[in-house]
């Protein structure tokens, strides 16, 4: 008989991985994070090791395991979520030609921005393309080079040797099921991303009409599959790496937004969550595909039954309030980010502003170009006036999202909202939003619910649950802390977020003007 009662969950996020074992309630008996770098070698460019990623979760699992000196034992299955919109050149044994060029590398911009024009367009992008790519794919690939189309397009053009010589294109998540299993496996969330994939109901699958009009091939995509299917066993090799056995099952799993929206346990149509992490999205499950072409952002196929999963995401949230931090001397870990906003004072009417781009922007203006700025700063303020302007800053382009997405058809916009994701803790960030959205913020289990999300998943490999839904509803249910608006905040805001506005739109008209890269 099996004594098989954990779940191996790990979450790959920019800057670490949360590994957690994790019972049949799906609370975790024991979780760990582990750190690995970020490498920023030039303007736009961002890097990782994948083997970093690997050796990161092989670190967690020792320490798992001196809490849990049975986990081996008791180890049912694994399965992992990580970032999305990476593009990782390797082997079909898992070596990696070069370092994975992660979500926020930003160098392809201007290569994708002229790919996608034409005589007549709309919103920037050739319009004879973009009619054919909405109708498949529900989107198309953004302007700001983030998704894997341009970076493909810039290895092809840049390191063609590389390019070509790879026998694979792969997603975080997707070189870790390989570099586990030995098999190429991808979920629909992150083929999606890629805008390669249909996404109409009934045709699900890599389309090769896009492809041939972006001049790219599907031969190095890996198969998609469901997130809750089992892929393969651990290898005896990478069994050994990680001191677990040999053949548990590794569940598909599923890219961050995905293994998010379940953790957060908002699953019903057109309920929402707020992650709020190195960057922040609005999102939600909805019953049909939604589009918003103005506003960049739409629905995605999500890892688990092609079901539609709203996605409205921006570069900057954690990553400013940590920036902040960093400049004074503060340090940047969680508690010490804690710490750092604290102490902010009283907000004032002549705070200054605050916009948080400080890596370009995604939704509801895709443009890399954008950088972050203070405005209206005078001799009165001090460090605490520009905590206050980042913590409302960050708030209201969260808001600046979240405004358009709560006009699409369905979306529920009563009750609290949960809020999940490492810089949800922050109470401050949290009361901001609360006073910025003037909607109650319900704050549970923050840092966690990418890992819970991705034991969710694997849950019924197990028998733990029916389905994934079922095993997301068990995540509502635990203890939480609700954020209520001030109203005296509330009303101070209204005139402060309708000068924003008018700030913004002039700021971004001034970025816009500059040529090449930011």
């Amino acid at each position: 008989m099996s004594t098989a009662d954990l779940i191996l969950a790990a979450d790959f996020g920019t800057s670490g991985v949360k590994i957690g074992a994790v019972g049949p309630d799906l609370v975790p008996v024991a979780t760990t994070v582990e750190p690995y770098p970020l490498h920023l070698p030039a303007p736009s460019h961002a890097e990782q090791i994948p083997e970093d990623w690997w050796n990161a979760l092989a670190r967690g699992i020792a320490r798992l395991k001196a809490e849990i000196p049975d986990l081996a034992a008791r180890c049912g299955a694994v399965v992992f979520t990580a970032q999305l919109c990476a593009v990782i050149c390797a082997k079909s044994d898992g070596t990696v030609l070069r370092p994975a060029m992660v979500w926020l590398d930003k160098r392809a911009a201007p290569l994708i921005r002229k790919r996608m024009g034409g005589l007549v367009t709309l919103a920037g992008y050739n319009l004879p393309f973009l009619l054919r790519s909405i109708r498949i794919a529900n989107g198309a690939p953004s302007h700001n080079g983030m998704d894997p189309p341009g970076k493909m397009l810039w290895l092809m053009q840049h390191e063609p040797d590389v390019f070509s010589g790879a026998d694979h294109i792969l997603d975080v998540k997707d070189w870790l099921l390989l570099r586990a299993t030995g098999t190429v496996t991808t979920t629909a969330d992150s083929a999606n991303l890629t805008w390669l994939m249909d996404t109409r109901r009934g045709r699900e699958g890599w389309s090769p009409k896009l492809a041939h009009h972006l001049g790219l091939t599907l031969d190095k995509l890996p198969k998609i599959v469901d997130g809750t299917e089992v892929v393969g066993g651990l290898t005896r090799e990478a069994a050994e790496g990680l001191g677990l056995r040999a053949d548990i099952p590794v569940v598909a799993g599923g890219g961050d937004v995905t293994a998010t929206a379940i953790g957060s346990g908002a699953v019903a149509d057109g309920a929402l969550h707020l992650c709020l992490s190195t960057s922040s999205w609005v999102s939600g499950f909805y019953d049909r595909r939604v589009l918003n072409i103005f506003a960049s952002y739409a629905t995605v196929t999500s890892a688990i039954g092609h079901r539609p999963l709203l996605i409205a995401t921006q570069e900057s949230a954690g990553s400013a309030l940590a920036w902040l931090a960093r400049m004074q001397g503060a340090g940047t870990d969680d508690a010490a980010l804690s710490a750092y906003y604290d102490r902010i004072g009283n907000y004032a009417a002549d705070d200054p502003f605050f916009l948080p781009w400080l890596a370009g922007e995604r939704s509801p203006m895709d443009e890399e170009r954008l950088r972050g700025a203070f405005y209206g700063l005078n001799l009165r303020h001090g460090p605490e006036a520009l905590k206050r302007a980042a913590l409302e800053g960050v708030a209201c382009n969260i808001r600046w999202a979240y405004d358009l997405v709560a006009k699409e058809r369905g979306t529920r916009t009563d009750g609290p909202i949960p809020a999940v994701g490492g810089a949800a803790a922050n109470p401050q960030l949290a009361q901001a939003l609360a006073d910025v959205l003037n909607r109650p913020i319900s704050v549970g289990e923050t840092a966690l619910a990418g890992m819970r999300g991705a034991a969710a998943i694997a849950a019924p490999t197990l028998g733990w649950a029916g389905d994934v839904w079922q095993a997301a509803g068990r995540l509502r249910d635990g203890p939480a802390r609700n954020f209520v608006p001030d109203p005296g905040r509330v009303a101070m805001l209204q005139d402060r977020y309708a000068e924003l506005a008018l700030l913004r739109k002039s700021l971004a008209k001034l970025y816009k003007r500059r040529k090449g890269k930011a």
